[in-house]
């Protein structure tokens, strides 16, 4: 990994209009799905984007890859704005970044086997023709760690684990140099999400390739992330270096998100932090900070005054105007062995399951 930024987000914006009436269309309010979002990722490297259902992180993804066009803001990838590239030269950017699906069942077209749709990136790009085209597509199932024959199956025919190894396969057809992975093993159980989440590991040491991780598993993201970014709300909260965010982590949202983690007995005590209310409306979102309606230490400036991710030392930001006093008296530091302890055993049955099956493959 290299610290030379591949892909650079710039103050992102996506605002979804809302529109009434069927013959003269007015639009009355915006849904602020993505509001203001920067962060850059390294060649080499994966950083992970976590944070509530509803948060913007597939929105984000989708907007890189301008599969949606964004309100204002840029995406550089290699010097070039995807966001002001025309369509004729979008097409040809998105061979270096690609995009991995939740589920990849919906995916992948029913009617076509896995060879066609192996096959299909690599016609509209011009990379394989004829036999080559054949061979490559051979090639690619054998790294994903499926058999050549499988290319005359269809969907259907395969497991959950399997029909993902071919959504990346058909990621890896055009050699990217990126990939965005859509919450990648979210429907998988443990055993599965490990040999996927290694096979990735494998693929990003092979190809040098970055990815973008977005998940709701805060365990999957300590074993496969370098750096952790947290939204809420359609914005950044904190990034930082997982170490560091994991050990000590200073915005409340993400300590929140932290003591939510499950332990698998339950009859075991629980240190929660219970966050008060609802997430409010991306259509209304609350001034000032977003979090402070549900934040235990808000003051009268989260109510008024917006945040800005501030610099808190060892490449942490943190978007929150009293973090070095949260950080005292919510007793980060003392309740940091807690936290660390809640997620401990996801994180263990996790690993175990990774390492079993790197040394069954």
């Amino acid at each position: 990994m290299t610290d030379e930024p591949v892909l650079k987000v710039d103050r992102l914006v996506k605002h979804f209009p809302i529109r009434r009436g069927f013959i003269i269309s007015k639009t009355v309010g915006h849904v602020r799905a993505v509001d203001d979002v920067s962060f850059e990722v390294a060649r080499g490297e994966t950083l992970a984007l976590v944070g509530e259902s509803g948060c913007g992180k597939s929105t984000t993804g989708r907007l890189i890859l301008r599969l949606i066009d964004p309100t204002s803001g840029s995406v550089t990838f290699q010097g070039s704005d995807i966001a002001k590239l025309p369509k004729r030269d979008m097409r040809r950017m998105r061979r270096h970044i690609q995009l991995i699906f939740q589920d990849p069942y919906a995916s992948l077209n029913p009617r076509m086997t896995v060879g066609d749709i192996l096959s299909e990136p690599l016609q509209l790009h011009g990379l394989a023709h004829g036999k080559e085209q054949a061979e490559r597509v051979r090639e690619l199932l054998q790294t994903v760690g499926l058999l050549p024959e499988h290319a005359r199956r269809y969907p259907h025919q395969f497991s959950g684990g399997q029909r993902q190894r071919i959504g990346i396969a058909r990621a890896l057809a055009v050699s990217p140099d990126v990939i965005i992975c859509d919450e990648p093993v979210s429907a998988l159980d443990v055993s599965i999400q490990a040999q996927v989440v290694n096979l990735l590991q494998n693929l990003q040491e092979r190809f040098g390739l970055s990815y973008l991780f977005i998940a709701h598993d805060l365990a999957v993201v300590k074993h496969i992330s370098n750096r952790v970014a947290v939204m809420y709300l359609g914005k950044l909260v904190e990034i930082a270096d997982k170490r560091t965010l994991y050990a000590r982590p200073l915005h409340p949202y993400t300590q929140a998100l932290l003591s939510a983690i499950p332990k698998p007995d339950p009859t075991l005590d629980r240190e929660r932090i219970i966050l008060s209310g609802d997430v409010p409306s991306p259509i209304n979102p609350p001034p000032g900070c977003r979090f402070h309606t549900r934040c235990s230490y808000t003051q009268d400036r989260c109510k008024q005054e917006e945040p800005l991710l501030r610099d808190a030392g060892d490449g942490q930001r943190v978007a929150c105007h009293f973090f070095e006093t949260i950080g005292t008296v919510a007793g980060v530091d003392g309740s940091r062995s807690s936290l660390s302890g809640k997620f401990a055993e996801r994180l263990r049955l996790f690993e175990d399951a990774a390492a079993s099956a790197r040394h069954t493959a």
